[in-house]
Order: structure tokens, then C-alpha cells, then sequence
């Protein structure tokens, strides 16, 4: 929805001089803090700086175009101490932007979001996931999939949903007489893959299956989707892997006995039939198989600082295969 929006914002304009993309970046992540989500005090800088980028550019005359495009991904991140020079900007725009606010990275600040309706219009997305965007596209386009092939178009796109309605673009060429198309017609139309939830890599390393950990590592530093418009840095990926064992590490108790424990253990939101898992893969590890893997999850932070000169994916890699063949121990 969001690429439609952009085109029918741009027209014919040159794309180079009138479109301009910031993103809001995330906290800064401190490896090996308490948690993948941890602020320092440089996030703060980093999301003003960037919000001033986009004001900046949406106060700017259009150069050779007859307007400007600005859009502004992740402008949930932007904080109530934050917020104040856009909703400046929103009280008196520029007639010549055409400024898109993108929702993501947390809750729409209140503020942005009535400055927002007083001067412009709110979107939703018509489908957020990825299968209610290829069931709606494959009957716009009146195509026919067969069990196998949507289940290969979902596998690939993983969750980005704007990947797989290109996909189905693609596959309206095909000339299958109104037939099913099957998943071998399917194959040669799926290239780079899209992004997943950060999510299935820890499943994946639990499990011990390291072929499925390191395709969702591979998927996670190269893969964007619309909400996530820049591949994963390896040391983003790393804190999610130190948060991982982190919580892990609280479950090393021999006290935590039951789900319900273990849900305290861990606190915030976390509900006893997710805890148990954490639980499980804890005491599957015991404290010899946490102490190695926090011992891999060291050398691969100090690897990727420098420490030796081995290419960042190499690092990540090895560090994925290491943890997995700690869970298949017997």
C-alpha cells in the first residue's frame, strides 16, 4: 500500500529530486545489556537528528519538480519530548510536500496523531499479513494457486506482505489457462527472500536445526520489509541473541520448577505457556551449556568489533551454528 501511495504521490516526477525517505531510528541497543531493546543515551540524538532531517526536507521548495515527497518510517519511536518541532511543522506544512507519515516502531503519539487528522488524511493498511495479501491479490490479479504454491510464496516473502504482491504481479504473466498454478511454476519467480520476526531465529537455535537458523539469519541481515526499511546490522542481531540467553540465564534456578515460576522469573508481560519453553531449553542446557554459550555469544561480540579479521556474516554463521549444536548435545 505504502509503494502504491508513493507512486501515485510522485506521478511522472523524477524520483531522484522529488522523493526523500528517513527512517526514525530504533534505541541503541547496548550488547549484552538487560534486554534487545535497551536506550542510551545517544537514541534520544540519533531520533532528533533524523526527525530533523525530515522536517528539514519537508520545508524545503521542490528543486526541478513541482512537489516534494517526504516520508517518515517508524515515526512511532519519536517520544512525547521529541515530538514538538513536527507538530510544528504539521500546524503550518508546506504546500509543495506532500509529507507520509509512516506508523511503526511503537504507538503513534497522540499528539501526531490529531495534528495528523487536522491537516491531513489517515491510512490503514487494507492487510497486514502476508496471507491476507495474497488471498486479496491473487483475486484481483484472478489468479489460482494451489495449496503448495501459496504455501511457497508465504514461506519466501516471510512477513513482508508488499514482497508477496510483486510475486503475484510476477506470476500473472504465467499462462496456466486458468489452471491452478503449482508450485513448480511458482519456484523460478521467487528470488531474494523477505524479512521474518526476529523471533524464528531463536526457535530455530532452540530446536537445534541449523540449517532453519542459519536461512533466518541470512533472511534477518539482508531481508527489509515496509516495516523494517534496513537489513539487520550484525550486532542488532547479537543483542537478540544476548537477550535470548539473558533470560534463559534467570531460568538457571533450581527454585523455578513450573511455568508459572518461570513467568515471574522473567517478568513484564510474559505469559506461563511461553515460559515454559524458556524453561525447557534452560534446563536442556544447564549451567554448562549457558556458560558456553554466553562464552560464544562473547567472542563473536569481540569478533565483530574487530578483534579478528573475519567477515561479520562469518561471525554471525559460526556463532548460530555454535548455539545450535549446543541444544542437539546428548
Amino acid at each position: 500500500m505504502l509503494d502504491t501511495l508513493i507512486a501515485q504521490l510522485l506521478g511522472d516526477q523524477d524520483r531522484t529530486l522529488a522523493l526523500e525517505e528517513i527512517v526514525i531510528p530504533s534505541p541503541a541497543t547496548a550488547v549484552g545489556g538487560d534486554g534487545a531493546g535497551e536506550t542510551t543515551g545517544s537514541g534520544s540524538d540519533a531520533r532528533s537528528a533524523a526527525l530533523a532531517v525530515a522536517i528539514n526536507a519537508s520545508q524545503t521548495p521542490p528543486f526541478m519538480t513541482d512537489q516534494r515527497v517526504v516520508v517518515v518510517r517508524d515515526v512511532g519511536l519519536i517520544t512525547a519530548a521529541e515530538v514538538g518541532p513536527l507538530l510544528e511543522y504539521l500546524d503550518d506544512p508546506l504546500d509543495t510536500t506532500e509529507l507520509v507519515l509512516v506508523a511503526g516502531g511503537g504507538a503513534l503519539n497522540k499528539k501526531i496523531e490529531t495534528a495528523i487528522k487536522s491537516n491531513g488524511e489517515v491510512l490503514a493498511p487494507q492487510a497486514t499479513e502476508a496471507s491476507d495479501v495474497l488471498a486479496r491479490a491473487t483475486k484481483d490479479a484472478g489468479l489460482r494457486l494451489t495449496p503448495a504454491a501459496g504455501k511457497a510464496v508465504l514461506d519466501h516473502a516471510g512477513s513482508e506482505a508488499g514482497m508477496v504482491k510483486r510475486i503475484v504481479t510476477t506470476l500473472a504473466t504465467i499462462d496456466s489457462d486458468g489452471s491452478p498454478i503449482d508450485v513448480d511454476e511458482v519456484i523460478p519467480y521467487l528470488t531474494d527472500a523477505g524479512s521474518v520476526p526476529v523471533w524464528d531465529l531463536t526457535n530455530a537455535i532452540e530446536k537445534g536445526d541449523t540449517k532453519s537458523a542459519l536461512a533466518t539469519l541470512n533472511r534477518l541481515l539482508n531481508a527489509t520489509s515496509a516495516k523494517q526499511a534496513r537489513a539487520m546490522h550484525p550486532l542488532q542481531a547479537l543483542a537478540v541473541l544476548v537477550s535470548h540467553y539473558r533470560r534463559l540465564l534467570r531460568l538457571d534456578d533450581p527454585e523455578i520448577r513450573s511455568p508459572e515460576a518461570a513467568a515471574k522469573a522473567l517478568g513484564g508481560k510474559t505469559n506461563p505457556n511461553s515460559a515454559r519453553f524458556r524453561l525447557k531449553q534452560a534446563q536442556r542446557l544447564g549451567p554448562e551449556g549457558l556458560q558456553r554459550a554466553f562464552e560464544y555469544l562473547a567472542n563473536a561480540d569481540l569478533d565483530l568489533k574487530g578483534r579478528r579479521a573475519i567477515p561479520e556474516d562469518v561471525v554471525m554463521e559460526t556463532l548460530v551454528a555454535r548455539l545450535c549444536a549446543l541444544e542437539n548435545r546428548r
